[in-house]
């Protein structure tokens, strides 16, 4: 018999044993093997009320003629204005409304032929809590420079067919004041219902990257992407800035007044303001050309690099093909390499440069959420260890982000992360890990910077970067150096074309979507197009997208090289584009109302384009206004926790209690083990003590 002496001791060791590994369940059950996931996922009506492909949106906004004219007048404000929204018969009072986008807005408010902005409808902006089948902001894109009115549904599809957390999307069809308006795509904005959809009641830190000088305005932030505490570091807000009660810097200003964003050339002397978006190109309204060889107008440098790095895609002049798009990736990026001419990184090519949060302000200065130093320091660890090639698997979540440059790698969608631009994508953290997700396809399909047509269907696959080498964004990079990283991303890229292209599922796709807003393009009064236009770029992309899917199926088997020198080397192997015109499906630049794909004439009559987009999507200086709205909440704009009003107001959002954490079978024996000593243990020092 075990005598007290010992018994004492088993028992404390027992519970003490049974006490860790319970505690350790609870709160770090990684350290199991355990990935911990949410007690609750959220299902919200609108997935299918809104963001069914079977049928297009219909909405109409009901305002006061004399608010909408205002609004438009004044777009370049951004101010919210109430209207009402009904939406496929349903109708929401008191709802926001204004235009959105930076440089795809100035084009359209210096073109007097047009006003189809892109808007942005927010739910709850004035009535907290009411939300459009739970969602509480739509964003209605105007398709500009994209002529197949597709290129943001089919990559967002793509993302989705590859189980990537895209954004819902969805065709509407816009009304004003019952009058017609014209197609749009509906996207969700990716804030707490998409997030909450997505990563459950408990997920993490969302971010929108964007770098300074482009869109982030390192000095007029406020909280623009979010960040509703106001914790950027003390950057003044935008609406106090520039003297204009909100209204953003004169993008046809050739003063250095304060405010305005850098130069982006970095060396014309202009004070930091923009280039002269009105400038003498020929082209009302259009952004400068960035090809242009004679530094004029304050106009951004020629978008092509001389570095030569492996990362570069091939020349891009192969004399088969009979237009160019852009300009050269490799040859042209204007000898300023990453820093694009003076525009400053601020974290978002995820390269570590210190732990000063100060160094990623490109990020955190954008979060979406409510973020404190903490959850920076989180995701300054990941980059570090990224860029170290260290714990991979720990600080990435590898299948995610493979699963996503394998989509983006066959977009062709080269303003992103991937190029000069870095930017265009979304960082979710959660417990320290990093994931990519997506964001702005309106240029994808070679729309930006992708030179010919033949280079762009021959892509490499395995240097799938443009103007930059691998090396400088180290999220890719480094998993493409890990042989079976670089495996399951071939695989991914394999399943894409396999059952994607190869099945028919991609040509299908178009023409159901042709089938359904064929008739709405036709009608459409405020198109960028023509009608006849539209049906040329449908074709086209049809013809790209099979093109290209036969190239990455060459490269994949070694048929087709599939690096940027391999492919400078071996021209003859690449498939020909010839037959090819890029410009048709709509390209950076391109798409101002009646003129179809704006061309320069200045380069002895050859179709070349601007090469930058300044627009941030849904998020450029998203609460810059809401101190103007007297009795508003100025954080409101994106976030105060009201998502589908849980306290009963809403009933579009259904709760389902789910597993506590990714529970198989092992995980399930660990907990019922620890319960099971805890509970022994106790029954045995209560025995032993009644013995006694």
């Amino acid at each position: 018999m075990i005598s007290s002496k010992y018994l004492k001791a088993i028992v404390a060791v027992v519970i003490g044993f049974a006490m860790i590994f319970t505690g350790i369940f609870m709160f770090v059950p990684e350290v199991l093997g355990i990935k911990e996931q949410n007690s609750i996922t959220t299902s919200f009506e609108y997935e299918t009320e809104l963001f069914n492909h079977d049928k297009i949106i219909n909405l109409d906004i009901s305002i006061d003629e004399d608010s909408w004219d205002d609004m438009l007048e004044n777009a370049l404000s951004e101010e919210y204005v109430s209207c009402d929204v009904t939406v496929n018969g349903k109708a929401f009072k008191n709802v926001a409304i204004r235009p959105k986008g930076n440089t795809s807005l100035t084009s359209v408010a210096n073109d007097d032929t047009t006003d189809r902005y892109s808007f942005k409808i927010e739910f709850d902006h004035y009535i907290s809590n009411q939300t459009c089948y739970g969602l509480d902001k739509l964003i209605l894109n105007n398709n500009i420079s994209d002529a197949t009115y597709m290129k943001e549904y089919l990559s967002f599809g793509l993302m989705e067919y590859m189980s990537v957390a895209a954004p819902l999307h969805n065709y509407v069809n816009v009304t004003v004041n019952g009058e017609n308006w014209g197609l749009y795509l509906g996207i969700e904005a990716m804030e707490e219902s998409y997030a909450e959809r997505n990563f459950g009641s408990n997920y993490g830190k969302l971010y929108k990257p964007e770098s300074v000088g482009m869109g982030a305005k390192e000095d007029n932030n406020n909280g623009s992407l979010g960040n509703p505490s106001g914790n950027n570091k003390g950057l003044p807000d935008i609406s106090e800035n520039n003297g204009g009660g909100g209204v953003p810097p004169d993008m046809n200003s050739n003063n250095g007044g304060s405010g305005t964003p850098p130069d982006i050339n970095g060396n014309n002397g202009g004070g930091g303001a923009p280039p002269d978006m009105d400038s003498n190109n020929g082209v009302g309204g259009a952004p400068p050309d960035m090809n242009s060889n004679n530094g004029g107008g304050g106009a951004p440098p020629d978008m092509n690099s001389n570095n030569g790095g492996n990362g570069s895609p091939p020349s891009m002049n192969n004399n088969n093909d009979n237009q160019q798009q852009s300009t050269d990736n490799k040859e042209g990026m204007a000898n300023n390499g990453p820093g694009m001419g003076g525009m400053s990184s601020g974290g978002t090519d995820l390269v570590y440069v210190d732990d000063n949060s100060d160094s990623y302000s490109g990020i955190f200065d954008n979060a979406i959420f409510d973020s404190n130093e903490d959850d920076y320091q989180r995701v300054i660890k990941a980059i570090k260890n990224i860029n170290e090639g260290t714990n991979l698997d720990k600080y990435i979540n590898i299948d995610s982000v493979l699963r996503y440059f394998a989509v983006e790698t066959t977009l062709v969608n080269l303003d992103s992360y991937v190029s000069s631009m870095k930017h265009n994508y979304c960082l979710y953290e959660k417990n320290g890990q990093l994931t990519m997700l997506p964001w702005d396809y309106n240029l994808s399909f070679a729309g930006f910077q992708a030179g010919t047509a033949t280079s762009a269907i021959n892509f490499p696959i395995d240097t799938p970067v443009s103007g930059i080498d691998l090396s400088e964004r180290p999220i890719l990079g480094k998993l493409l150096e890990v042989d079976e990283y670089k495996e399951t991303y071939h695989e991914y890229l394999k399943e894409i074309v396999e059952g994607y292209f190869n099945s028919g599922k991609f040509t299908e796709t178009i023409d159901k979507v042709d089938s359904m807003i064929n008739e709405y393009v036709k009608n459409d009064p405020t198109a960028f197009y023509s009608y006849d236009e539209y049906t040329t770029a449908v074709e086209t992309i049809k013809e790209f997208g099979i093109l290209r899917a036969k190239s990455i199926e060459g490269q994949l088997d070694g048929t087709i090289p599939s690096t940027t020198t391999e492919q400078d080397s071996n021209q003859d192997k690449l498939i020909d584009g010839s037959s090819i015109n890029i410009q048709a499906m709509g390209v950076q630049g391109g798409g101002e109302k009646g003129q179809g794909p704006q061309q320069d004439e200045d380069n002895n009559g050859e179709n070349t384009y601007s090469n930058i987009e300044y627009d941030n999507s849904s998020y450029e200086s998203e609460n810059k206004n809401n101190n103007n709205m007297i009795g508003q909440n100025p954080s409101k704009d994106i976030t105060n926790g009201n998502i589908g009003n849980i306290n009963g107001a809403d009933v579009s959002k259904n709760w389902e209690v789910s597993k506590v954490s990714n529970i198989d079978g092992d995980s399930i024996f660990q907990l019922i083990f620890s319960i099971g000593l805890l509970i022994g243990a106790t029954v045995f020092v209560t025995l032993y003590k009644r013995r006694r």
